[in-house]
C-alpha cells in the first residue's frame, strides 16, 4: 500500500484520505503520487475486494477507481460503498479506459476520468469539481 510517505503523523492525521483502486500498478503510482503532493494521505487497493478491507481499516474522504480489476470490478465496488451508509456519500472518481464504453453505464460516480489522456490534468479538474473547488460539468458529458 501506498502512504503519505514524507507527511509527519500529525499532519497525516488532519490531512484528507483518498483511496486509490485499480489493478495497473502504474496507474496507481501515477494518481497516488499526484495525490500525495498536493497533501492527501493515500491508500491503494488492487481490486473492489481489498479496497473493501482498506475502508474497513481506515476511511476515505474520496476514492478513485478503476471499472475493470480481477476480484471484484469498479462497478461492484460502487455498489458496496452506495449501500452503506459510512460510504454511500463519499465522492468516487472513475479512472478508466476510454474504450470500455463505462460512459453509458456507470451514471454513480461522482466524475470521471480517463487514462487514455493527460491523466494529471484530469486528476486537477476532477479535484476541483469534487472538492467543490470549481462547478461546472463533469468528464464524460456528466
Amino acid at each position: 500500500m501506498v502512504q503519505a510517505g514524507a507527511v509527519s503523523a500529525s499532519a497525516q492525521n488532519m490531512a484528507m484520505v483518498a483511496l486509490v483502486v485499480d489493478d495497473s500498478m502504474l496507474i496507481r503510482y501515477t494518481v497516488c503520487r499526484f495525490l500525495q503532493e498536493r497533501g492527501f494521505a493515500v491508500e491503494s487497493a488492487t481490486n473492489g475486494a481489498e479496497a473493501l478491507e482498506v475502508l474497513g481499516r481506515v476511511p476515505a474522504d474520496l476514492i478513485f477507481t478503476d471499472l475493470l480489476m480481477p476480484k471484484m470490478s469498479g462497478s461492484e465496488l460502487i455498489t458496496a460503498l452506495k449501500s452503506k451508509p459510512e460510504t454511500a456519500k463519499v465522492p468516487i472518481i472513475i479512472v478508466a479506459r476510454r474504450s470500455t464504453g463505462f460512459e453509458e453505464s456507470e451514471k454513480r460516480a461522482n466524475f470521471a476520468i480517463y487514462k487514455d489522456i493527460d491523466i494529471e490534468e484530469q486528476l486537477g479538474k476532477a479535484l476541483d469539481v469534487v472538492m467543490g473547488k470549481a462547478g461546472g460539468a463533469q468528464a464524460g458529458g456528466r
